[in-house]
């Protein structure tokens, strides 16, 4: 009798879908964090509609062009979180479909500037990705 050790499990399609759960986590988390400047939206809505009510104590409203800014700005960084929050989550989709490795490990690295949790998901997806055993399950040739 051969004393063999017993192979070792594969764990990447483990892995896999384990990131793609967290991939939802964070795409979610993300599009919940990016309507925090709706506040600059509705405050810039209120310079544009009701000036008075934003008067300061001498009495002056704030121009009409600074509503504008406000709401804005407002809306283009809502608009980015939220593609970047759908984007993320297409990314686990992917994943678990075992589809578009190379879109997920650019929406990896992008999601490395989002601290804490976009950089730790980032991280762990670029180094599950890497290696040749998660290629040959996205049908890659190593």
């Amino acid at each position: 009798m051969s004393s063999l050790p017993p192979p070792i499990p594969n764990k990447d399609d483990d892995h896999l879908n384990l990131l793609a759960t967290f991939h939802y986590i964070v795409g979610g988390l993300g599009a919940l964090f990016a309507c925090f400047p709706l506040i600059h939206v509705f405050i810039g809505m209120m310079m544009i509609l009701q000036p008075e009510f934003m008067a300061g104590k001498e009495g002056s409203a704030p121009p009409a062009f600074m509503g504008f800014l406000f709401a804005g700005i407002g809306i283009v960084f809502v608009l980015l979180g939220w593609a970047a929050a759908i984007c993320t989550i297409v990314s686990g989709r992917m994943l678990a479909r075992r589809r578009h490795r190379m879109f997920s490990f650019v929406m990896a690295a992008f999601l490395c500037m989002f601290m804490p949790f976009g950089t730790v998901l980032g991280i762990f997806t670029i180094i599950v990705l890497s290696r040749e055993s998660v290629r040959r399950l996205y049908g890659e040739t190593v």
